[in-house]
């Protein structure tokens, strides 16, 4: 078992303060009001080597009288500068999370503590900080809430420079985040004593001298250096006297040193770093030189310069799919709150991709879970900030963008293979307030032939919010419409909460009673499970990292599934949330509370609308297990609904973490329905499909707030391209299934579902490449044009795969739509008309019932017709769509097998078809093949872009009718075609 953090308790009293300051409570600990005002006990004591201080040596004065007048001085002014600063403590604050501290005057000279450095000295160091330019400035002083003045900052060491006014040009509007307080090119870190080889590369001993101003410094860090593969890296810093939390995910052990590394490591003594460049080209990827080490125990940062500004990643947050590096702060805490800017969200992902100068790209991926910050700045530089566990990262070499996620899910793991109805239009609402009011919308959909896989409910089906319960009276018919879903080869899934009801007469509610005698509940600090609130009242929660918890949860299921047998499972609230803060008990005063850092959470605190920090789990304490709860539910809930249904397992969870694609979906919480949050979607599913979790999507036409009729539309026609389509929507709000709407509407989103469905067996194919070989699956356009500036920032088109280009309406009004077309030859996915760019914008038409789609030169994708279920239309002909590139050539593949059997590649039961043109050749090549692939034809072949009419064409050497149309379209139809077996088709 891995310890908790290890709070060490060393003699601090020669270190420097710190300030520990909640936007929510802002008061001075009792620590800091009993040393700050005094330095003058500090500056007469000669520390020992090892407590040795960060403040400058000063010599002290030999004449008593001097000492006791100097001092005198130095408590009326520190007490003066104390009282003023209560004041504005105790005033009015308007103070916000994640803004930088209001300017404070500088003090005149002769205002100032005398430091004991003589001006020369102070003159030559305030040079010396000047040269230091506004972008390249590291953070001193980054705790929130603070107005950082110039003793608090020379206090830590620290240089201190109020942003100059000068250089607002260059800033966003209405911001500044220079830090005023920030590290000298001298600020002590760690220095490399040794270091040795070893067979995966090299080990090596780190010492510091000084201690910083955060309590429980490591003076001593072993550091060592894995050249795993040749494109991947991995570096461990750790503290080799006692263990510390690690992440307890699984990761490949290797054994052999990489042979022919993409990389050099470069490793600086004095201060240590480590400089990462790509041997190709010299590009540094990583230089931790730029900013000090620290390794305190509840306190870990690195710095790190970026080869460029293009960095993506690090979610989970609602932004742009390309981050903003000037001055923004990205905090990591899963937390409960409807998606909203400058705010950690449900999920933490500790990676990140940049894309250096000509095109080459690398990944970034820190293996922490503890809350942390990660500070972007515009040299550009990224600072780690997190308060706990140990640095380990790995640096993924590429060298294109596709490659280098990759290469991190082969760290994380590999996606699952969803269950093929994943892929189908599934529908939910929060209102539904009775299973006949959910059968009815069903029946509705049939009626009007839009096709749907999946029903869901929110909580209205449990009896009193119980989990694993359902209400006898408004929801008595809930199995007899999962049987009637499932006669119409439809699906049922529900959701499941993990707060489990604490308040339920003893032996009435067996879900809580076994869990209670099992002992499978967090527990607080007192070892008593930990009652929180949510929608049932209090609440106890599961530990989903203790196996027996996985097996009581699996039991629950099972139980519950005999009475509903529902095929999939929603897992909402998993961050875990918290109607309170900690508990109805509160949470101990600790450091694990109110540790001496605390990032920029929402609500100032880690317990803020979630458990206590300090609470306990089999593998640790939560506040280093609290990011992985999301993971470790989906965990448990896929490995239970294995066992229970033998198929793939299909779960969806809100709370998320590295690895997680191995075992659930995400969708990305509780938007609204505004124009916006259908744009900020596709960077959210952009985002996680670099995360390794490319089964995602959001809710389709917004969460909460009415739906409008024209945004419902064009938000069904771009979720009918999310890798996850589901409507959904919050309880008051107007209904706004497809046939919510008028028949104009409603025609149109039945035309964007059936287009989906008719794309199946090409959205199944990148699935299989994501479970394989890590692909995305919605995938950005600079992964497919990394040389291409002018696509590096583009959030409102993306690719499905490398071959279909989706350019959606996002915007109120207009018939058209702006969309960027790399250099290249296009063709319209409806028409087969070509379009040739220079790399430009071009304007294209888009009425109400259009949603742009173009295919890219020199692709093969399948096509199917489309029906009502994916049931249904898995078993219908094939149509070959070819875009030949100007040379004639095409390509293509398909993976094809039952679609609900586990693993059915690794156990050979698929069948896998590359398609290739050219030279007015097309064949189909059966690389692997099983039963499923014998039931399915090949019934048609369309080649775009053929630049004369054919005089024959033949189907393996046999004359076979067809149409060629002025837009140089050959269509070869009726063509009966086992798939199963290899065939030609040629032309002349």
């Amino acid at each position: 078992m891995i310890n908790s953090l290890s709070l060490r308790q060393t003699h601090t009293v020669r270190m420097v303060s710190y300030k520990r300051l909640n936007p929510e409570d802002v008061q001075f600990s009792s620590e800091v009001l009993s040393e700050e005002p005094r330095p003058v006990l500090e500056e007469v004591s000669v520390p020992e080597p090892e407590e040795a201080s960060l403040l400058p040596r000063r010599l002290s004065c030999s004449v008593t009288t001097g000492v006791v007048v100097i001092g005198c001085m130095l408590l009326l002014l520190g007490g003066g500068w104390f009282l003023g600063t209560m004041f504005w403590l105790h005033g009015p604050s308007n103070q916000q999370p994640h803004r930088p501290p209001a300017p404070a005057p500088a003090p005149t000279p002769d205002s100032r503590v005398h430091t004991g450095i003589n001006d020369t000295a102070a003159a030559s160091r305030r040079k010396t900080c000047s040269l230091i330019p506004e972008a390249w400035r590291f953070d001193c002083y980054p705790e929130r809430g603070v107005v950082v003045t110039r003793e608090l900052c020379e206090a830590r060491n620290c240089c201190f420079i109020p942003a100059s006014s000068s250089s607002s040009a260059t800033r966003p509007s209405g911001k500044n985040g220079i830090p005023w307080c920030f590290y000298p090119p001298d600020f002590p870190s760690y220095s490399l004593e040794s270091i040795n080889d070893t067979l995966l590369g090299q080990k090596g001993a780190l010492v510091k001298e000084m201690k910083t101003y955060y309590p429980g410094d490591i003076l001593t860090l072993e550091v060592e250096i894995r050249h795993e593969t040749d494109t991947r890296l991995r570096v461990r810093i750790t503290d080799p006297s006692s263990s510390r939390f690690e992440v307890p995910i699984s990761v490949p052990t290797v054994t052999k040193k990489a042979q022919s590394p993409d990389y050099i490591v470069e490793i600086s003594k004095e201060p240590f770093g480590l400089i990462v460049k790509r041997s190709s080209t010299g590009a540094v990827l990583l230089n931790t030189t730029v900013a000090p080490l620290f390794y305190a125990d509840q306190f870990l940062q690195f710095s790190t310069s970026l080869p460029s500004q293009f960095i993506y990643g690090l979610g989970e947050h609602r932004s742009t799919f390309l981050h903003d590096v000037h001055w923004n702060t990205l905090t990591m805490w899963a937390r409960d709150v409807p998606p909203m800017e400058k705010t950690n969200l449900y999920g933490a992902h500790p990676f990140y991709l940049v894309v250096e100068d000509g095109g080459n790209a690398h990944g970034f991926f820190l293996l922490n879970s503890n809350a942390m910050d990660v500070a972007l700045q515009p040299a550009p530089a990224l600072t780690w900030r997190t308060i706990g566990g140990i640095l380990d990262f790995y640096v993924f070499l590429g060298p294109d963008p596709g490659s280098v996620i990759g290469q991190y899910v082969e760290v994380i793991g590999y996606p699952a293979m969803p269950i093929y109805w994943a892929l189908g239009y599934h529908l939910c609402r929060w209102g539904f307030n009775s299973s006949d009011s959910t059968w009815e919308v069903v029946k509705s959909l049939r009626n009007y032939r839009i096709p749907q896989d999946v029903q869901w409910n929110d909580i209205d089906y449990m009896e009193q919010f119980l989990d694993f319960t359902f209400d006898s009276t408004n929801f008595a018919t809930l199995p007899d419409l999962v049987k009637d879903l499932h006669a119409h080869d439809q699906r049922y899934v529900m959701i499941l909460d993990p707060g489990i009801s604490s308040t339920q007469p003893e032996g009435s509610y067996w879900p809580y009673d076994e869990g209670l005698k099992r002992g499978v509940f967090i527990k607080d600090a007192e070892g008593k499970p930990l009652i929180g609130k949510v929608w049932p009242g209090l609440t106890a929660y599961p530990d989903f990292s203790d196996n027996v918890t996985h097996e009581w949860w699996y039991e629950n299921l099972q139980r519950f599934h005999d009475k509903v047998p529902f095929d999939g499972l929603w897992i909402d609230m998993n961050e875990p949330s918290n109607f309170l803060d900690g508990s109805t008990n509160g949470c101990p005063s600790n450091s694990l509370e109110n540790p001496p850092y605390t990032p920029g959470v929402l609500g100032g605190l880690l317990r803020a609308k979630t458990l206590c920090a300090s609470a306990q789990q089999k593998l640790s304490i939560h506040y280093n297990m609290h990011s992985l709860y999301g993971l470790m539910e989906a965990k448990a809930s896929a490995s239970a609904m294995k066992r229970i249904v033998a198929k793939r397992p299909f779960v969806i969870s809100r709370s998320t973490f590295p690895s997680q694609g191995m075992y659930s979906g995400h969708w990305l919480g509780d938007n609204r329905s505004q124009w916006k949050d259908l744009y900020a979607s596709i960077a959210g599913i952009l985002t996680f499909n670099l995360l390794g979790i490319p089964l995602v999507g959001a809710d389709i036409c917004g969460f909460s707030e009415e739906p409008q009729e024209e945004l419902c539309v064009r938000w069904t026609q771009v979720g009918a391209f999310y890798p996850f389509t589901r409507n959904h929507n919050a309880i008051s709000m107007k209904p706004q299934d497809p046939t919510a709407f008028s028949p104009l509407a409603r025609t149109a989103m039945k035309q964007a579902l059936l287009l989906r469905y008719s794309l199946f067996p090409f959205l199944y194919t990148l699935f299989h490449h994501a479970h394989v070989h890590g692909h995305t699956v919605a995938r950005p356009i600079m992964f497919e044009f990394p040389k291409d500036v002018r696509s590096y920032g583009i959030d409102k088109q993306f690719f499905w795969g490398k071959s279909l280009l989706v350019t959606p309406v996002l915007d109120p009004g207009v018939d058209y739509v702006d969309g960027y077309f790399p250099a290249g030859l296009w063709y319209d996915y409806y028409t087969g008309d070509s379009v040739s760019s220079k790399g430009e914008e071009l304007r294209l038409h888009a009425p109400l019932d259009k949603i742009n789609l173009h295919l890219r030169e020199g692709s093969v994708i399948p096509t199917q017709m489309p029906n009502l279920t994916l049931w249904v239309s898995s078993g219908q002909p094939l149509h070959l769509v070819s875009a030949l590139s100007d040379d004639g050539s095409a390509s293509g593949d398909l993976f094809w097998d039952d679609g609900e059997s586990i693993d059915t590649y690794e156990n050979n039961q698929y069948t896998y078809i590359v398609f290739n043109v050219a030279q007015k050749v097309m064949t189909s090549q059966v690389l692997h093949s099983n039963v499923e692939s014998t039931y399915v034809t090949v019934e048609s072949v369309s080649f775009y872009g053929v630049k004369q009419k054919p005089s024959r064409v033949l189907v393996n050497s046999q004359d076979a009718s067809f149409t060629y149309k002025a837009n140089q379209v050959l269509t070869v139809a009726d063509l009966g075609l086992i798939l199963s077996q290899n065939f030609t088709i040629s032309w002349m």
